[in-house]
């Protein structure tokens, strides 16, 4: 009768931690794509740069790669949020949240653009050179567009990846999923059923980026 009592006592509490959980599994979209965004811009960038015929450009490419690749994000996301108000500049904790995954996911995806740009068949590159094509022509219009095809499945599972990781941007006390659900356990003690339902929104948000990330790519292998 008791187990009973408590069933039926979480099963009232289930709206109301559908409503809380649905807001933080919002936020940890928005976190997700505006730190995709980020990491996608800048990583595209970096590439370039390793890619360069300038030495300068590759060492500083080379030495932001060391730096964010062997830093926990963890850390990282303290530091933006923690350290830069010892500095006198504070961050919202969202804003901080998204410039740390999207430091850190540049260094990420900065390899996997320079992977696919080198996978391009590299006569395409010199047979356009040959026609007169300049090196940056060559690049935006011959290889990039076919290195775009060769780099989806490493973006698919990075954003994937990340939508995981930003449950660490909970101990900056970013309000996403596994903030408000870390709330819930402090309020109502429904520890089970709280993070049962959040492994469920998890997996379905996972499944919907890969099943994005399957069409793109089929969608890109048609075109070509």
């Amino acid at each position: 009768m008791a187990f009973m009592s408590e069933w039926e006592h979480a099963a009232s509490l289930f709206p109301y931690f559908l409503k809380v959980l649905g807001l933080g599994a919002l936020s940890t979209v928005g976190l997700t794509a505006a730190s995709f965004v980020v990491a996608m811009l800048l990583g595209f960038a970096l590439a370039l740069m390793r890619l360069s015929r300038h030495l300068w450009l590759r060492s500083l490419a080379s030495v932001y790669l060391e730096l964010f690749r062997n830093v926990p994000i963890l850390t990282q996301l303290f530091i933006l949020y923690f350290g830069l108000t010892r500095l006198g500049l504070t961050l919202p904790a969202t804003v901080a949240a998204i410039i740390g995954f999207g430091l850190n996911g540049a260094a990420i995806l900065c390899e996997i653009f320079r992977s696919s740009i080198n996978n391009v068949d590299r006569g395409q590159g010199e047979a356009a050179w040959a026609i007169g094509m300049t090196r940056r022509m060559a690049m935006r219009i011959i290889i990039l567009p076919q290195s775009v095809k060769l780099a989806l499945p490493g973006l698919s599972n990075f954003a994937i990846s990340l939508l995981k990781d930003t449950s660490l941007a909970s101990a900056a006390a970013v309000p996403e999923l596994a903030f408000k659900a870390r709330m819930l356990v402090s309020e109502t003690y429904q520890t089970n059923l709280i993070y049962l339902m959040v492994a469920v929104i998890y997996l379905g948000l996972s499944l919907v980026l890969a099943r994005v990330g399957n069409r793109a790519k089929f969608r890109l292998r048609r075109g070509h």
